[in-house]
């Protein structure tokens, strides 16, 4: 009985093999079609419309052995093999998307074409991008932000807080008012809250990845990510108020390169005059919060696609992806420097901005011009003193007719 049912099944295993087997056409009679190479579907309306992905030309590929085998050749003798398309794919042909062009003009391409640049290693335009960013920017600018932070704690450690040398006298001078004081302190937390956000989506994987797991990592980056996204245009509107707000005081004067010169005297014993702000903080503003601002938010604005008449391909946010990523990094690390000496680096400047009073001393030590400015009744400023005080108290100068300098 066993071998009755054994040669039953043999016999049908070879009675399809010559079911299948295609005999030679007979002469005189037409041979049957060929079945024709697996098709992608008719685009429907409203789509993008283009050459079909997944019919493969023979000269697209290197193989010299490719130009002899048909797509129909290929599916026989390789069936489910989409290396075909794949490849085509990767050169950048167009499929179909059912996403509007209007919306997503580069729906239908899965990839960015591969492209050989001249005299370098990168064959496509994303993988470009990708190891720019992981070979460039986020390892050189993780080296830039520690090299600043081991220098201000050095300094720190070694030198300590600047300190005043006189005594104070009680007597308060008005250095922000209320209004400069709420733009700045908008300004600094929205920035602040960028800044996390942005070292924990660029650097969060090398630190914080290893030790709090994939899940809570990616939840946490989820939600800074939109965090960054809403901030981003309040620090837009709070820089610009901060622009106007301290451009006047920041105009650069002679006196400034005397104290870029000296170091504004951070070593050696008193420090050089200034106005209200001396060349260092007028750096920061011009350098770190205009020039470099108007690149952070440039970018920013482009890669939330909030700027209009751009087609926003994934070339041009890549360039913005880096150019956002270099200057905000630039701008950390000059923050970082405004930042400690308004802390930790200077006796009374955290007081000046929490406040917006600063001893009399604190002023005529550390803005003597400014200070003489203010005795002399050439800037109005209130000036306040303790009841218990013997000193006799000053009051707000008249403000200077127009014309006269300041």
């Amino acid at each position: 009985m066993k071998q009755a049912l054994t040669a039953l099944v043999i016999f049908a295993a070879l009675g399809s093999v010559f079911a299948q087997a295609q005999p030679p056409a007979a002469p005189g009679t037409t041979p049957a079609p060929a079945v024709p190479a697996a098709t992608a579907a008719p685009a429907p309306a409203g789509g993008v419309r283009s050459q079909n992905i997944f019919e493969v030309k023979p000269e697209a590929s290197a193989d010299p052995n490719y130009a002899n085998q048909t797509n129909g050749e290929r599916m026989k003798v390789q069936p489910g093999n989409n290396a075909p398309m794949w490849r085509q794919v990767g050169q950048g042909v167009t499929g179909y998307s059912s996403l509007p062009k209007s919306e997503a003009p580069e729906a239908g391409n899965l990839i960015q074409p591969f492209v050989q640049y001249p005299g370098s290693r990168f064959t496509n335009a994303g993988e470009a991008w990708r190891q720019v960013r992981n070979d460039w920017i986020i390892p050189y600018g993780a080296a830039l932000l520690f090299v600043v932070l081991l220098a201000l704690a050095i300094f720190y450690f070694t030198r300590g807080p600047i300190r005043l040398h006189g005594q104070e006298t009680g007597r308060k001078i008005e250095r922000f008012t209320p209004f400069e004081r709420a733009t700045h302190w908008s300004n600094a937390i929205a920035f602040v809250t960028l800044a996390i956000s942005g070292i924990v989506m660029a650097f969060g994987k090398f630190f914080l990845l290893p030790w709090m797991g994939l899940t809570l990592f990616g939840w946490i980056t989820y939600a800074l990510k939109n965090v960054h996204n809403f901030v981003g245009p309040l620090f837009v509107v709070t820089t610009v108020f901060m622009v106007f707000t301290f451009i006047r005081d920041n105009i650069p004067r002679a006196m400034d390169l005397k104290w870029l010169a000296r170091f504004g005297g951070l070593f050696g014993g008193k420090e050089v005059p200034s106005h209200r702000f001396n060349a260092g903080e007028k750096l920061v503003f011009w350098g770190g919060v205009l020039f470099l601002g108007l690149f952070v938010i440039g970018s920013g604005l482009f890669l939330d696609k909030l700027l209009p008449g751009f087609v926003y391909t994934r070339g041009e946010m890549q360039v913005a992806h880096m150019i956002h990523g270099v200057a905000t990094l630039l701008m950390m690390a000059m923050i970082m420097g405004h930042i400690y000496i308004g802390t930790l680096g200077m006796t009374g400047a955290y007081k000046a901005m929490r406040t917006g009073y600063v001893d009399e001393t604190w002023a005529k030590e550390h803005h003597e011009l400014w200070y003489d400015d203010i005795a002399a009744g050439k800037i109005p400023a209130q000036r306040t003193v303790p009841a218990d005080a013997s000193a006799p108290v000053a009051v707000r100068a008249p403000r200077p007719a127009e014309g006269t300098s300041s």
